[in-house]
This record gives structure tokens, C-alpha cells and sequence, in this order.
């Protein structure tokens, strides 16, 4: 395998204005080692021009945009395929949109949760609490998600780092919904640990399911799952999240 390799996000994927949404990210820098990975984003990823990524290590990556290091990979154990409670698909479809977040969101144009998105451009998977469905005492948050055929190649399956970048919002919600984090705070991705068993087909009729994991003083824990029309646990993540103001304006 070659020591460097050339990535670029095209500009959909924005989070926030001007930076690649964090599970797109995560999903692009872990697809240089395979299907399960740890990513760390350092600075926020920037989009439509070349980044380069290196090797560093025997088996580590990291990803510059000029002499900045914006990113790290590293390989991870495979990420638990298992949810605390099962949540159908018709309770995620009564969730949706419910968390608070959407009363106010601080990125309406993110390509995960933007609800100024079209339908078949953003995701728009709005996550909401889940009435019974708990974790530790902490409400787990679901969504409904009928993936589109611009994100996916040509037998139908949806691009890898798309599925990444559905597992992103719903994570960071449910820990801002646990912990009620106030409307002047947001939370910006950290780090993505996991990967991706199996990728749905576009069309298919899948469930994003998230509950917090923690919190330390401002880095917030918390792990999301994907769930195919079967029942399935198609790929799973852990992510740390970071609470900065709300008018940074960088990447979530």
C-alpha cells in the first residue's frame, strides 16, 4: 500500500458553512484502513480541495490540508453490533424532530441533521427521545432514514462514508439531550470510533438509534447504531464530543 494517498470532500458534505460535516470526515480518513477505525479530527476538515494523508506509524494515518494536521486514524477493535433497546420503526417515526435541538439548530444547512436540506440532497435525519426507551437512565434518540440513490454506487449500497456520517448527528444529540446542554453551547466532534458490518441498499427503511455514554467535564460520550429494515445492526460508533461556544461557527 502507498505511504501517501490524496482525499477530497466534495463541498455536500458541509456540517457548518465552509467545513465537511464530522461523520463524513471520519468516514473518508477511516476508509484508508478498512472497516473499523478510531478518527480523531483535530482542526475542522476543510472541503473541495486535496488533503493529503501519510502514513504514520506501521499502522496509523494522519490527514494534512497543507502543513495542518486536521485528522488521525488508527485501526479499532470492531464496534459492538448491539443496542441497549430496541426501538421499532414506527417509535423512531413518532421521535422524529422531537430533541431540542431543532427549535433552534445551530447548522439548519448540516448534510446529516440540516433541515434547510432538500430531500435527496442532506440526509435530514432528525433525531427526537424516545418515550421508554432508556440507557442508564439517560433517553436514548431515534430517527427514521430511507437512504437516497445519489449516496449510493452502482449495486445500490450506500458509500461507506455516508453511513459514518448518518451515525454523527444522532450521537452528539443524544448527549446534548442528556445532559441538557444549554442554547449558547454547541458540541463538535472529536472523535468517531467504530465501523460499518454491512451497508444498507438506498431505499431501504433503516433507524438511527443514539445514547449518551458519559460525560467529563466538557467532553460529552456517546454511541449511535444503524439498524437495517431487518433489525439488523448494520454499523455501530462511539464518538467524544466537546462543548465550545455557540458562535465558534466550527464543525459539528
Amino acid at each position: 500500500m502507498p505511504a501517501t494517498r490524496e482525499l477530497r470532500i466534495n463541498e455536500r458534505f458541509c456540517g457548518p458553512p465552509g467545513a465537511a460535516q464530522g461523520g463524513v470526515a471520519c468516514g473518508s480518513f477511516a476508509a484508508l484502513l478498512g472497516p473499523a477505525a478510531e478518527v480523531t479530527l483535530r482542526r475542522p476538515v476543510p472541503m473541495g480541495r486535496p488533503l493529503a494523508a501519510r502514513r504514520d506509524g506501521a499502522c496509523g494515518w494522519v490527514v494534512e490540508d497543507g502543513n495542518v494536521v486536521v485528522g488521525a486514524v488508527r485501526p479499532a477493535a470492531p464496534a459492538e453490533l448491539a443496542v441497549p433497546a430496541a426501538v421499532t420503526l414506527p417509535e423512531a417515526r413518532a421521535a422524529e424532530g422531537r430533541a431540542r435541538y431543532f427549535d433552534e439548530p445551530a447548522f439548519p444547512g448540516c448534510f446529516g441533521c440540516g433541515p434547510a436540506r432538500r430531500p435527496g440532497d442532506g440526509l435530514r435525519i432528525f433525531p427526537g427521545p424516545v418515550n421508554g426507551a432508556v440507557n442508564g437512565g439517560a433517553s436514548m434518540v431515534a430517527a427514521p432514514w430511507t437512504p437516497d440513490a445519489s449516496v449510493s454506487d452502482a449495486d445500490g449500497r450506500v458509500w461507506p462514508e455516508v453511513v459514518w456520517a448518518a451515525l454523527d448527528c444522532p450521537s452528539g444529540i443524544a448527549a446534548a439531550e442528556a445532559y441538557d446542554i444549554p442554547r449558547d453551547t454547541a458540541i463538535l466532534l472529536g472523535r468517531m470510533t467504530g465501523g460499518v458490518a454491512a451497508r444498507p441498499r438506498a431505499g431501504d427503511p433503516c433507524r438511527l438509534v443514539a445514547w449518551a455514554d458519559g460525560r467529563d467535564g466538557r467532553k460529552l460520550y456517546a454511541r449511535a447504531a444503524l439498524l437495517g429494515p431487518g433489525d439488523d445492526v448494520l454499523a455501530a460508533v462511539r464518538t467524544v464530543w466537546i462543548t465550545v461556544p455557540r458562535t465558534t461557527g466550527t464543525p459539528s
